[in-house]
């Protein structure tokens, strides 16, 4: 079996934290969030190749990220994009990568900013004793949520209906970016692309798929998180901190209260402050200033000001009265 990591994404609503990093490589405690779908990945015999499918603008920075780590089976695959302007959706980019690299085997295909509380094993069990399509399965509780996804309508654990980000969606029930498809199913993505089919979102592909051969659902419980705003991104770090904080040794804290949920990184400096769910990065200052629910990218400072819902991009002054 081989695996798709996808990560071409420019993640513009996360700007300018992700102006120049690919949002995969933020932050989640110790790790990040790529790197604990490729810890998954490598501890599974199952899966023999992992393709990291990104785009030209980041493709060095996932080639460094790579070499320093130890995961042997991620290799590159690289869409020829360097703008969201120019990408070709992720099932466009998804059949060409199959054809590039010649995939002719069972595929697991897993978005790199997907923070998912299951194991991917046992999602790959699912998928191989059904034989058969197979997409993951969450109930957001909410129906406003539930617009912004693909709504999985079940029988069992068939899928038999799938509307893409529908206006008034009739449950809470959403396919999330995780999918496995049997090796004779891949020529179907050419087929729906040459049919003229939307190239953009995954759902679509399903709901076309879904009534042209069975396809099922992995359900689960606990937690999801589709990391693509500033809200998600924090959310995801409070969910792993669980009400704890994460504090960098070579950090450097005078007079500073620290609430839930705060990440502060190595070589920051905070000095007669609060900080409550936050994420502060290295050689980050905050001096005499309320930090809620913010991201402060590196080597920025912050002076004499109160945020909340802030997201300051890197190497950034800013004082009270600047």
């Amino acid at each position: 079996m081989k695996a798709v990591v996808l990560a071409g994404g420019y993640a513009t609503r996360m700007w300018p934290i992700t102006r120049h990093r690919p949002k995969m490589f933020l932050p989640i405690g110790d790790s990040t969030v790529v790197d604990r779908i490729f810890t998954e990945l490598e501890a599974d015999d199952r899966i023999e190749e992992v393709y990291v499918s990104t785009n030209e603008r980041f493709a060095p920075d996932f080639e460094v990220h790579l070499s320093e780590r130890e995961f042997e089976k991620p290799t590159l695959s690289v869409e020829e994009t360097t703008e969201e302007e120019e990408k070709f959706g992720v099932v466009g980019a998804l059949a060409q990568l199959i054809d590039r690299e010649g995939i002719d085997d069972d595929l697991l295909v897993i978005a790199g900013d997907n923070l998912i509380s299951f194991d991917v094993a046992d999602f790959l069990d699912y998928f191989q004793e059904r034989e058969a399509p197979t997409l993951a399965a969450y109930d957001v509780g909410s129906r406003e949520r539930a617009k912004s996804y693909g709504l999985v309508e079940l029988a069992g654990d068939r899928v038999v209906d799938f509307q893409e980000k529908p206006d008034d969606p009739k449950s809470t029930l959403v396919s999330i970016a995780c999918y496995g498809f049997p090796r004779e199913s891949l020529s179907l993505l050419s087929t729906y692309l040459d049919d003229g089919n939307n190239p953009d979102e995954p759902g679509w592909f399903v709901q076309w798929l879904q009534a042209r051969e069975p396809t099922y659902a992995f359900t689960f419980e606990g937690a999801w998180f589709d990391i693509g705003t500033p809200e998600s991104y924090l959310d995801a770090v409070g969910w792993h901190l669980d009400g704890d904080s994460l504090i960098a040794e070579s950090a450097t804290l005078e007079n500073v209260t620290i609430g839930e949920n705060v990440h502060v990184m190595p070589g920051a400096t905070l000095e007669n402050s609060h900080v409550d769910y936050s994420v502060i990065f290295p050689d980050a200052t905050v001096r005499n200033g309320d930090i809620r629910r913010s991201i402060i990218d590196e080597g920025t400072t912050i002076e004499e000001l109160d945020l909340a819902g802030a997201l300051i991009g890197a190497h950034t002054t800013i004082t009270n009265g600047s």
